[in-house]
């Protein structure tokens, strides 16, 4: 996309921003169901993730599910104007935020936020940060596109103390900064290649894992809070769930952090199957002699 295209796209969602939610939601699926129509290769994606995680379910269940994700996903791209633009006022009436979202402000160890890839995944930041005081940092990977980069980084530090390091920095920046009192805020459950990784288990299919989280945990003493995120149908808002921290997470074993965080993430992805992000490649990374899953 040129910059000319990014910045027209852009002003579309400043002017969507100005809507009711409950009719952003519908133009919304309506994106959402042009996706399915267009996007072959996330399509075929989705389809094959579906396939690998629910083998129990017929084909036409998964397939059910596969046009429901891209429903949320379009929602998820059009209602990201609100994120950018919106005041602080009205995002607070569109996101109903449960558990103890002030974790990090009382606790006296260093806590990292754990955000997997549900379809709303942006608007942990915001909650975070309109709720609690206490500062955050965020491991940013660098957009293609020089205008969604520079807007991107610009929606995600409206609010609150937050600090953006480069993933190509590495993690030292990153350190630093929790020495300092900020809160991680780490996204972990993608598949970033062989590199401090292990293949764990992910609805019995082999992932490749990163197993940095609890090494990182483990060797900062961090508090490990999960939050999960869901959209509410119907335009309804926004549910952000600052979980209780994980139990016995972490602990001397990796591995085995990864394999519990894995069963963890599984329970909480049957609670809202269609709003995960089927559509990323999680089975790309295979061990050495295994095929493509794709």
């Amino acid at each position: 996309m040129s910059n000319a295209s990014a910045h027209l796209f852009v002003g579309l969602l400043w002017l969507l921003h100005w809507l009711p939610l409950p009719m952003l939601a519908v133009l919304g699926q309506g994106l959402g169901g042009l996706l399915w129509l267009l996007g072959r290769s996330r399509r075929r994606i989705t389809l094959r993730n579906l396939e690998l995680c629910f083998p129990e379910l017929s084909e036409a269940q998964r397939r059910a599910m596969a046009r429901e994700h891209f429903g949320w996903l379009g929602r998820s791209f059009l209602e990201r104007g609100l994120l950018w633009f919106a005041p602080a006022e009205r995002l607070h009436r569109l996101v109903r935020v449960t558990g103890n979202i002030k974790l990090a402000e009382q606790s006296d160890a260093p806590v990292m936020w754990l955000l997997p890839h549900f379809v709303g995944l942006e608007w942990t930041g915001p909650a975070l940060m309109l709720n609690q005081t206490n500062p955050g940092v965020d491991v940013y990977q660098r957009q293609s596109n020089p205008v969604f980069d520079k807007r991107m980084l610009a929606g995600r530090s409206r609010f609150g103390k937050t600090a953006f390091v480069d993933r190509h920095d590495g993690i030292r920046p990153v350190l630093r900064l929790i020495k300092q009192g900020y809160a991680f805020l780490n996204a972990p459950d993608m598949d970033f290649g062989e590199k401090d990784s292990a293949f764990v288990p992910f609805f019995g299919v082999p992932a490749c894992t990163l197993l940095a989280p609890s090494r990182l945990a483990r060797t900062m003493n961090m508090v490990v809070q999960p939050l999960v995120v869901t959209m509410l149908p119907g335009g309804r808002g926004y549910e952000v769930d600052a979980g209780e921290p994980l139990e016995g997470y972490p602990s001397d074993d990796a591995l085995a952090d990864a394999a519990k965080l894995h069963r963890w993430l599984e329970a909480r992805i049957r609670e809202r199957p269609a709003q995960y992000l089927w559509a990323h490649k999680r089975f790309k990374t295979r061990p050495p002699g295994e095929p493509s899953l794709y």
